[in-house]
């Protein structure tokens, strides 16, 4: 009896533990549901603060709220055109004095989503307020920021770099041939080399002249940038000498950095918040030094809603990988893409507008979106395609739905091209004494066999299908660019351009961005009075408080890091992204159109990594 008693009052404490826990989570959540969206009494005279504690996106992915509570790091993503909208409503807002950009936990983004952000930078400098930069380490998307400021601070102990686009692969031919996995690769391009990393030890020479010549052009844009904005920068010191460059400084990259022009003032937070304070006003509020007067992004936008008279023009955004499924927002999931389109159909919105962010991914996904975009068009309505930072691969095979294609110069678009990937393991598994037998009544009874190998007439047949799945996607281009198949073929071969050449080989019609594609296909629609209406996710209304819990809220400091905390980030991201590579061969996948040098989220492991087999293949084989 004693025994049982004692359990009775365990099981009871368990409950009663359980009740607290539900409770608190439910006024957690309640206290979310709030305060989670800022009201617009909130705007105070004083400075615009935007502080960037992570990376601009396209789409922000969805915040996991047992990783937030759990206390675990989660890089925060900032939509670009909220950070975009919000620069552009400090220049008209008489409340806002000026704009601050605290840059000191920025993990970068996007060519053209900077871009953008530069521009509307500009746009407050030219209402005649003044926008200032904070940083530690500024790396080359924090230095276009910086430049197109009229004040851009650097801490003393900190610098800017300029590393420009590009950098090494990671190549696994030489461990998956020790380990005698045999990959089957099925691809038609000869620049498709989103497949080299499995069959060879380093990049093939179409590879490197196509990436060569992409990335030459990306950075040409990015200089180009950066030197109207800032004349006064020395970048081809920085670039071209860089060791000189710091040498001439005694080592101290912040002189460097002022000398070279790349900022304007060394200080540390305390006197950087001291002269906004001069510009903008005391904090009264509080007494902490270097604080001054500002308005939070999230108060601002909130201050100034979306106009929403007229017609709508909707708008669906295609961001990350596109996959199978229903995944994202931040993955770009077929089913959910496509609904997503189905929507504004059945809303009768007057005119589509896809903003494309995406290296590509499933080619079946990307089929059923265009196919959702076809039966837009099938109304007589016009569709317009937004590119962001690239829309390649399976992006563009989305694109051939479009009617008229913007993009900007640093987009990357293009990689016409398509295969598949599939390991098996006969050679591996015989090392350990597991073979292989059975009967077949046909040749492809069993196939693919992964652990008994694939038979001539399997191989032959996935390598046919490949091929048709080009013949099918350079027929897609062809007939939305006006272009015979063999036009599209000298062009396509798995090859990425940037933007300004696609524009040049009829890929893409014309340069622009989103508010571009919206007037064009208002003005098709011949609307007079419309509005954006955008489509998909909302903001989940309990993130602000989870990520403040997770001390991701907006208001507070950013945990920043010096030249080399930076630089080790950026190995660590390099990293997860060749985990993340060697590990899709485990994934189940279909057709693929992916783009091998195309700007993209991290890759990283699957979240299912536990439940790959390859990854358990490994484990067992004493790989991993």
């Amino acid at each position: 009896m004693i025994f049982a008693r004692k359990v009775w009052h365990l099981l009871v404490a368990i409950k009663d533990g359980l009740v607290l826990l539900f409770m608190l989570l439910f006024f957690m959540l309640l206290f979310g549901a709030l305060t989670s969206r800022p009201s617009a009494g909130q705007v105070r005279d004083g400075a615009l603060l935007i502080r960037l504690n992570g990376t601009v996106v396209e789409e922000p992915a969805s915040a996991d709220p047992l990783t937030l509570l759990a206390g675990s790091a989660q890089v925060r993503e900032y939509r670009a055109r909220d950070v975009v909208r919000a620069i552009r409503l400090a220049a008209s807002d008489d409340r806002i004095k000026a704009v601050v950009l605290d840059l000191s936990s920025f993990a970068g983004g996007g060519l053209v989503n900077i871009e953008e952000i530069g521009a509307a930078m500009d746009e407050v400098r030219a209402a005649k307020k003044p926008v200032l930069t904070y940083g530690i380490a500024y790396l080359d998307d924090g230095v276009m920021l910086a430049a197109h400021a009229s004040e851009a601070w650097v801490h003393p102990m900190g610098g800017a770099v300029v590393a420009g686009p590009g950098g090494s692969h990671t190549y696994f031919a030489g461990l998956l041939q020790r380990f005698k996995v045999n990959v089957h690769v099925f691809k038609v391009g000869t620049y498709k080399d989103f497949v080299e990393p499995y069959l060879l030890d380093k990049a093939s020479a179409p590879s490197k002249e196509a990436r060569g010549a992409l990335l030459g052009a990306i950075f040409e844009e990015w200089q180009a940038n950066v030197a109207k904005a800032r004349p006064k920068a020395q970048l081809g010191l920085v670039t071209k000498d860089p060791e000189g460059w710091l040498k001439a400084s005694n080592g101290d990259l912040a002189q460097a950095s002022l000398k070279a022009g790349l900022v304007d003032r060394l200080g540390d937070d305390v006197e950087f918040g001291n002269r906004v304070k001069e510009l903008a006003g005391a904090d009264g509020s509080t007494d902490k030094p270097g604080s001054y007067a500002h308005t939070g992004m999230s108060a601002l936008l909130a201050a100034h809603p979306r106009d929403s008279a007229g017609k709508a023009v909707a708008v669906v955004t295609v961001a990350g990988n596109i996959v199978d499924g229903k995944a994202g927002p931040g993955t770009a999931g077929g089913d959910r893409i496509a609904a997503l389109v189905d929507e504004a159909n059945a809303d009768d919105a007057a005119a589509l507008v896809l903003r494309i962010d995406s290296p590509g991914g499933s080619a079946l996904a990307s089929e059923q979106v265009r196919k959702a975009v076809e039966r837009f068009k099938a109304k007589g309505r016009p569709v317009a395609i937004s590119m962001a930072n690239v829309a390649a691969s399976g992006g563009y095979w989305i694109s051939t739905g479009g009617q008229r294609i913007f993009a900007q110069p640093g987009t990357v678009t293009g990689s016409i091209g398509i295969f598949a990937i599939v390991p098996s393991f006969e050679q591996t598994l015989a090392q350990y004494g597991v073979t292989s037998d059975g009967v077949r009544t046909t040749p492809l009874s069993g196939q693919p066999d992964i652990t008994g190998g694939f038979t001539p007439e399997a191989k032959a047949m996935m390598q046919g299908m490949i091929e048709s799945g080009y013949r099918q996607f350079i027929g897609l281009v062809g007939k939305a660019r006006g272009k015979s198949v063999e036009q599209v073929d000298a062009i396509a071969q798995g090859r990425a351009w940037d933007g300004g050449t696609a524009r040049q080989i009829g890929l893409v019609d014309q340069f622009g961005g989103l508010d571009d594609a919206l007037a064009w296909a208002a003005k098709q629609a011949k609307l007079d009075s419309w509005h954006a209406q955008y489509y998909g996710k909302d903001v989940d209304p309990y993130a602000s408080l989870l990520e403040r819990l997770g001390g991701g809220d907006e208001e507070d400091a950013g945990t920043g890091g010096d030249m080399f905390a930076q630089m080790a980030l950026r190995q660590q991201a390099a990293q997860r992204n060749a985990l993340g590579a060697l590990a899709r061969l485990g994934t189940v996948q279909g057709a693929q159109a992916l783009c091998l040098d195309c700007p993209a989220p991290e890759a990283g492991l699957p979240r299912d990594a536990d439940r790959n087999w390859l990854v358990r293949l490994a484990g067992v084989l004493g790989i991993g």
